[in-house]
């Protein structure tokens, strides 16, 4: 199956998150964006981005794409199931303490696109370029919408009109875990936000900015936080060399 074109829109995304074992990591960056990139979008998925986190030198962040269920189901057995993975997935998982934090997506509307980039990817040995990319994930009661909603419809349009334009936002995908060799976390009900910037200043200025304007400080964000079960949780992270989300 061919992979999918950056241009259609991925209607579920994985957000995984990896704890590796002490001092792994960037053996494991090296030997992900060398051997899992190309194969993962031959079966038929897209690796959206690739992520150092900057607050925990053994976490490994990464997202792909599926065009639906149905297909995710169908890539994850072809690659899974393949000659890739036969050859390089004992050393994969001998780095990593913890694959299981996972959360599937979809775009909160028809309208919200998360095709990152339709440039070429980085070859491989391409260094980490000179970028920053912000993440915020909060959590809601099961069932309720307002919270996702009032990020989609509030504080998206402000943040498109202070700075870069977020990708986003993400919500739980409901659907059942079609492929339960991989795990998911469930019971879940998540938003999700992804934003890049030149470097970390420019991405506090802009936070700055948008908290400044009088209904996101008064209106926005009170609305929000009165729907959130916890903190949001803010990941900050710095793109691999072959990460298209940069």
């Amino acid at each position: 199956m061919p992979p999918p074109h950056l241009a259609d829109r991925a209607t579920v995304i994985e957000l995984r998150q990896y704890t590796l074992r002490p001092g792994r990591r960037d053996e494991f960056v090296e030997l992900f964006d060398r051997e899992f990139v190309e194969s993962q979008e031959e079966a038929g998925m897209t690796v959206l981005g690739q992520f150092r986190d900057l607050d925990d030198p053994d976490r490994f962040v990464w997202l792909r794409g599926f065009s639906d269920m149905t297909a995710r189901n169908r890539a994850l057995t072809a690659f899974y199931g393949g000659p890739v993975w036969a050859r390089h997935g004992a050393r994969a998982n001998n780095a990593m303490i913890d694959s299981d934090d996972v959360l599937l997506l979809r775009p909160s509307s028809a309208d919200t696109d998360f095709a990152v980039s339709s440039r070429a990817r980085p070859p491989i040995g391409a260094s980490s370029p000179e970028r920053f990319v912000a993440a915020t994930v909060w959590s809601f009661a099961p069932g309720r919408d307002d919270g996702a909603a009032r990020i989609r419809d509030g504080l998206v349009p402000a943040l498109l009109e202070t700075g870069p334009p977020p990708l986003g936002p993400l919500v739980t995908e409901p659907a059942h875990n079609t492929f339960p060799r991989l795990p998911v976390r469930t019971g879940e009900n998540v938003a999700a936000l992804f934003a890049s910037y030149p470097d970390e200043s420019a991405y506090l200025r802009h936070l700055a900015d948008v908290r400044a304007r009088p209904r996101v400080r008064d209106e926005i964000l009170p609305d929000i936080e009165r729907e959130q079960t916890a903190a949001p949780r803010q990941l900050r992270l710095k793109p691999t060399g072959r990460s298209l989300l940069t």
